[in-house]
């Protein structure tokens, strides 16, 4: 029997299983493509010879095992992240059960390498006072700045996803009676989110200095282009760092374009918003997401706690131990 062209099978997965029968987004894509160019790179150097050449039966659960081993070795990626690179791995090889029946036992054992287990930590989110430090970083006598200050204000206040915020275009802002932008976010997923009369004035003195066209982008870079995952995550620090020094306590924390978003959330919950408008505010697909916010807001739990009878118990007091035998004790 001829011997599988992995080539094939994996242009196949993504045009045609990805692309048209799934009509997976742009993201689902881009995170899938990212993680099998990394997978070729490694068996490249594993193999000696091009991915092109590759077949299925070469690419096999020790070759997968130990690429996701090298990830969390030299790249120095958290358990989650390996665990989202085994979730595109994972996708193609439930395509190949179909197309390659006859790999099935090798294909199963792919299948059943497991998740790693990960600590999830406490969400980072910012206060009143470091919210109004950041956004009053940015030099607002310059176009960049006028930029930065309005993006980071729209972010802390709707809360939209770094994605949704970079791709903004002007037909998606309605400055009106009823104020609000339109995204189609994760999943394909079309929300609306209102604004308060405090962005609507920034942003409707921003939009006089981009482009008049309906497609333009809000936020554009320097060049006019899409501003870039990582050029946001620039301003964002650089500002932050400019804010540490009228609030000394941004610099106890990583803030990133997401911990903005965070905010959103966990303002949203302190001011009494139940979960499942918090889900439909920020676009997710369940509402057992926001539990992360429940978990993370301490000033929640600490009005919990006050509503308690508290235990009644006294002090105990030291006594230190006799010097001779503190002495024989600690021999």
């Amino acid at each position: 029997m001829t011997t599988p062209n992995f080539a094939t099978l994996l242009q196949g997965f993504f045009t045609c299983r990805l692309m048209q029968q799934r009509q997976a987004s742009p993201h689902t894509i881009g995170s899938y493509r990212d993680s099998f160019r990394l997978l070729l790179k490694f068996a490249q150097q594993r193999f000696g010879f091009a991915p092109q050449k590759m077949t299925l039966e070469q690419v096999d659960a020790p070759l997968i095992t130990a690429f996701l081993d090298d990830l969390q070795a030299s790249r120095g990626i958290s358990a989650a992240s390996r665990n989202l690179r085994l979730t595109a791995i994972r996708s193609f090889f439930r395509y190949a059960s179909f197309e390659m029946p006859t790999h099935a036992a090798q294909i199963q054992r792919v299948l059943a390498i497991p998740n790693k287990r990960c600590t999830r930590t406490q969400i980072e989110f910012l206060v009143r006072e470091e919210i109004h430090a950041l956004l009053g970083a940015p030099d607002r006598r310059t176009r960049p700045g006028r930029r930065d200050h309005a993006l980071m204000l729209l972010a802390v206040q709707t809360g939209l996803r770094l994605s949704e915020i970079t791709g903004l275009c002007r037909s998606a802002i309605c400055l009106g009676t009823g104020a609000h932008v339109r995204v189609v976010g994760k999943g394909r997923k079309e929300r609306s989110t209102p604004l308060t009369k405090a962005t609507a004035d920034v942003l409707r003195v921003w939009l006089r200095e981009i482009d008049d066209s309906a497609e333009a982008l809000v936020f554009p870079s320097a060049r006019g282009t899409r501003l870039s995952a990582d050029g946001v995550h620039y301003l964002v620090s650089k500002h932050v760092a400019q804010a540490c020094q009228t609030c000394p306590s941004l610099a106890q924390k990583h803030v990133t374009p997401h911990v903005l978003r965070h905010t959103t959330a966990m303002e949203l919950l302190q001011a009494g918003v139940e979960r499942s408008v918090i889900a439909l505010w920020l676009g997710h697909e369940s509402i057992q997401t926001t539990q992360i916010y429940l978990d993370a807001n301490l000033q929640m739990k600490q009005s919990a706690l006050d509503k308690v009878e508290p235990h009644l118990s006294r002090p105990g007091r030291f006594r230190p131990d006799d010097q001779l035998l503190a002495f024989l004790k600690a021999l």
